[in-house]
């Protein structure tokens, strides 16, 4: 890239370093211009000189270090330069080290100077010594012929002086085809410059129309699929759009800016890898450049006044042309010392100037990178940038008054429309604090803050909610505001603030917090804790005592004990409560939601389900507030899902007018699960698993896990499974893991280890059993009786046989009842009347539940067991439309078994080889993938033989590092 690199393993001569050679890797974003080059040295009537332009941050120096090995790679000896500051001071430097340079090639190679032409070195120094320009570039070219195939590859040239370009345009114009020369300079589009020393430095080298044909490439900025490209292969994983928006948004497409960027993140642990794939954590924080970024860097070595006419710009340029007579306003700069630092801060590819329409000038100015910007304000204290946006806020308050003083002295303040015209003056106003009028401000801010809700992006709501608290005096208004503040924190997810600030209220209420307030501070302080997972704090919550010591009124304490106690997951003592204080929260409907749904809950965990079915016949009271409404439809939504009835919930969600899309991220991936609609399903997970926002309240607390657990499962990553169910194990303490101990078998079955995910399922029925519960162990006694049928023992599998009965007996579930079905003819004598009669009524039942992927499971045992063959070919397609890959493959296999033809070879091919490297990505060794894929470890060796040999890949590494970065099975090249 540009100078702002260290000069390595370089050794240093003067003001002149060069570069060591070595692997630039492969540039991203740079392929096309790259081909270019190549074009240029493979054609011998070619252009001898090639001219490389970029911004500061472009790539320069890795293209120059890339030209430099294909020139290798030609054979041809390469002299690798890097002109530095200073150097154009120095008339015909630059062309005394390349003629330096050959001559120490030719002394580490032992070739003579040919005959005539030992005085050559004198010849050189004499000519410099005159400044003949003609005679050095006569001997110059004299020693590079001698040298050829000879490549000078020169860096950074808008350092060079201007003597000794114009001996290189002369040698280049003259060059036989085997010398060669690639030149790098600066060159800031968009600016005009300053004065003819500042653009000599900083703007890009020209060389004398002598230079023969020359090539010019351009480095443009990055666009966003290179971007995306450029972050996949840093992190390997697959970026998330978000992330590559933020990337982008920051950096403007910007190599070194976005290469500064992912560092800073990454130091800060700010990009979260989830199933290959990788996010921006929730809340991650704008990085502050380091002083030794290159950028940052620029910026110092200009010195004042341009330091402080950037640092004050940072906050004023949304402006416009009123910045400069604001930054003159705010800094004690003179208008002609500000002007000066931002034409020196154009030329030096700091700042870009936005033209005006009616060529009266520019329209204001912007910085280059949004990523420098922000970490010159940051470098700003408090009393500065108090004082600064004081100044934006009063211009923009007199434009829009429509005053005109001593703020806006030559033009009313108008944000520019590259401006972020709706965060811009709230920001400022909460940065100016108690310079501004504070009763506006608060009035604004607070304003603007409702006007964001809920801020899903996290632009200002909370900043500006808490903004307008440090303005506000009067202990009632301070009270309101702390409440929105607790509401706002809640909803970006700053759950832990949201509690404390929730806890000040509470300790100490107000008359102008109404009850329905109260609770749902309370609340909101109970779901913090779970949030955070502090167990001990939420066991204590679930007593008495504790809601005893604040002056809450019962209808609000009972109900947040309630919640804690459900959190908790202590049923029977929820159930206890509300039974003994049915008339605290039973006659007011605002206040009952959190019983009501505590009452399902606990009663579908003892196996109980009349009562949601009640609650579901019970329209909601029409006057409750819209939140109130929702609330109730997404808590009986998720009681639904968590009971695997898609169209029970489907149901409530059309009768209650809510999209699917509006439910909780939790339950709307359980609702994309059981749909079979995986991509959707899994894409949400990945976010939701980077950004820690799964949680989801006991009974269905582990069902986010277990469902994801099984799309990767299905899809071929058992070791990502296991990983993301023991992530989960230990996190809700004391909570029961039926459905965490079934996904875990599930896997281990995949793995050939039948015996450990016997003893899990088995300790997971105890476990039940010893907590009275009976919610999820119609999941484990399937599993169980599964298990044990496939090992021949069915005497064994009785018990769960009677257990899933009773069960199915007892709630009316269709879940459970399939499950019945399919454990019964699992265990009855395959083929036996009795098991085809009891797999017709499972397929019947399965269909109408409208679940691909169980669907599809049960069409598979059906077949597998004296059903229709056919059958199999239906369960194949519902198998692709989940993207299934592991259960396509071995239908596959039985449909091969069966005498059947498997549909679409070629997509089969291509699924054999996907579900393959999948398995190789996973870490799974040959006799690992063998168990999975139920072939001999000669048959796995083989099929990786020939994917190697279709793809071009070489090696495991790169099969890894292709699916990681989300790149097509193939080798670069092919």
């Amino acid at each position: 890239m540009d100078s702002g690199r260290g000069a390595g393993t370089g050794v240093v001569r003067g003001a002149m370093v060069t570069w060591a050679e070595g692997a630039s890797g492969q540039l991203v974003g740079r392929e096309q211009e790259l081909a270019e080059l190549e074009r240029c040295l493979e054609d011998p009537g070619g252009p001898g000189l090639v001219l490389v332009h970029g911004e500061r941050g472009a790539g320069r120096s890795a293209f120059a270090q890339a030209a430099a090995e294909r020139l290798a790679a030609r054979d041809h000896v390469v002299l690798p330069l890097v002109c530095v500051r200073g150097d154009q001071d120095r008339p015909l430097l630059l062309a005394l080290r390349v003629f330096t340079a050959v001559r120490e090639h030719r002394s580490v190679t032992g070739r003579q100077l040919a005959a005539g032409r030992a005085g050559l070195e004198a010849e050189v120094l004499h000519a410099t010594e005159r400044g003949d320009r003609a005679a050095l570039a006569d001997a110059l070219l004299s020693a590079l012929t001698h040298a050829a195939p000879v490549g000078v590859v020169v860096d950074d040239a808008q350092y060079a002086d201007a003597a000794s370009l114009d001996v290189l345009g002369a040698v280049a114009a003259r060059r036989p085809p085997e010398v060669r020369l690639v030149i790098t300079s600066v060159r800031h589009t968009g600016g005009t410059g300053d004065a003819a020393s500042v653009r000599r430095q900083d703007q890009a080298v020209g060389l004398p129309t002598e230079a023969g044909t020359a090539r010019t490439i351009a480095l443009p900025r990055l666009t966003r699929p290179q971007l995306a490209d450029m972050v996949a292969r840093r992190i390997q994983a697959v970026p998330d759009p978000a992330l590559v928006a933020r990337v982008l948004g920051l950096t403007r497409g910007i190599p070194a800016a976005a290469d500064a960027l992912l560092t800073e993140w990454s130091r800060r642990d700010a990009v979260r890898i989830t199933d290959g794939h990788a996010f921006l954590a929730a809340g991650a924080p704008v990085p502050v450049l380091p002083d030794e970024d290159r950028f940052m860097r620029a910026l110092h070595e200009l010195g004042e006044p341009c330091r402080t006419t950037a640092a004050a710009l940072s906050i004023l340029w949304p402006l416009g042309r009123t910045a400069v007579a604001l930054v003159a306003g705010s800094t004690g700069l003179s208008d002609q010392e500000v002007g000066d630092g931002v034409r020196r801060l154009i030329a030096a590819g700091l700042l870009d100037e936005l033209p005006g329409e009616d060529g009266g000038g520019p329209r204001g100015w912007v910085f280059r990178s949004p990523l420098m910007e922000h970490a010159t304000r940051e470098r700003l204290g408090p009393l500065e940038r108090a004082r600064m946006s004081a100044a934006a806020v009063e211009a923009l308050w007199a434009a829009r008054d429509g005053a005109a003083g001593a703020t806006a002295p030559r033009r009313p303040a108008v944000l520019l429309e590259e401006a972020d015209t709706v965060t811009y003056l709230p920001d400022r106003m909460a940065d100016a604090g108690g310079l501004i009028d504070r009763e506006r401000a608060t009035a604004e801010l607070t304003a603007a803050a409702e006007t964001l809700h809920p801020d899903p992006e996290d632009r200002g709501m909370l900043r500006w909610f808490r903004a307008a608290l440090r303005l506000i005096e009067e202990p009632a208004a301070r009270e309101l505001a702390l409440l929105r503040t607790v509401k706002a924190a809640w909803v970006v997810g700053d759950h832990p603030a949201a509690g404390r600030a929730a806890e000040t209220i509470l300790r100490d209420p107000s008359e102008v917090v109404s009850g329905p307030d109260l609770l749902e501070l309370a609340a909101l302080q109970v779901l913090a804790a779970a949030a955070g997972k502090d167990w001990t704090q939420l066991s204590r919550m679930g007593s008495a005592e504790w809601w005893e010591r604040l002056p809450l009124p019962p209808e609000a304490a009972v109900p947040a004990r309630t919640l804690a106690l459900c959190l908790a997951d202590q049923w029977q003592e929820v159930l206890d409560l509300l039974s003994r204080t049915e008339a605290v929260w039973h006659p007011h409907p605002q206040i009952r939601l959190i019983p009501e749904l505590a009452q399902v809950a606990g009663n579908l965990v003892q196996g109980r389900t009349d009562v949601l079915a009640r609650a579901l016949e019970t329209p909601p009271d029409p006057g409750l507030p819209p939140e109130s409404l929702y609330s109730i439809a997404a808590g009986y939504t998720l009681q639904l899902l968590g009971n695997a009835d898609l169209c029970g919930a489907m149901d409530l969600l059309k009768d209650r007018g809510m999209p699917p899309e509006a439910l909780p991220p939790t339950s709307h991936f359980l609702l994309l699960h059981l749909q079979g609609r995986w991509d959707d399903a899994l894409a949400l997970a990945r976010g939701m698993v980077a950004k820690d926002e799964t949680f989801i309240a006991a009974p269905q607390h582990h069902l986010f896990t277990a469902g994801t657990a099984a799309i990767l499962l299905a899809r071929g990553k058992p070791a990502g499974a296991a990983r993301l169910i023991a992530g989960e194990r230990g996190t809700h303490e004391g909570h029961v893991e039926s459905f965490l101990d079934v996904a875990e078998a599930a896997v281990l079955r995949t793995m050939g280890r039948p015996d450990t995910a016997d003893r899990i399922l088995r300790r997971g029925l105890r476990e039940a059993d010893a907590r009275g519960y009976v919610y999820g162990t119609d999941e484990l006694a399937a599993a169980l009786a599964m298990l044990r049928a496939e090992d021949g023992r069915a005497d064994a599998a009785e018990g769960c046989l009677w257990r899933l009965a009773e069960l199915a007996g007892r709630t009316g579930s269709g879940r459970t009842r399939l499950l019945y079905l399919l454990a019964s003819a699992r265990v009855r004598e395959q083929g036996s009347g009795a098991a085809r009669e009891l797999l017709h009524e499972a397929v019947e039942l399965a269909r109408s539940r409208c679940q691909p992927f169980e669907t599809a499971v049960t069409l598979a045992a059906a077949a597998g067991h004296a059903g229709p063959p056919e059958l199999l070919h239906e369960a194949y397609e519902l198998y692709g439309e989940t993207g299934s890959l592991l259960n396509r493959f071995h239908t596959r296999a039985a449909l091969r078994e069966a005498g059947l033809s498997v549909p679409g070879r070629r997509q089969a091919t291509a699924e054999n080889e996907q579900l393959l490297a999948t398995l190789v990505t996973e870490g799974l060794a040959n006799r690992q993938i063998a168990t999975v894929l139920r072939l001999s470890e000669d048959a796995v060796a083989n099929r990786l033989s020939r994917l190697f040999a279709r793809t071009g890949l070489r090696s495991r590494t790169e099969v890894v590092s292709a699916m990681l970065t989300g790149n097509p099975l193939t080798a670069p090249d092919h």
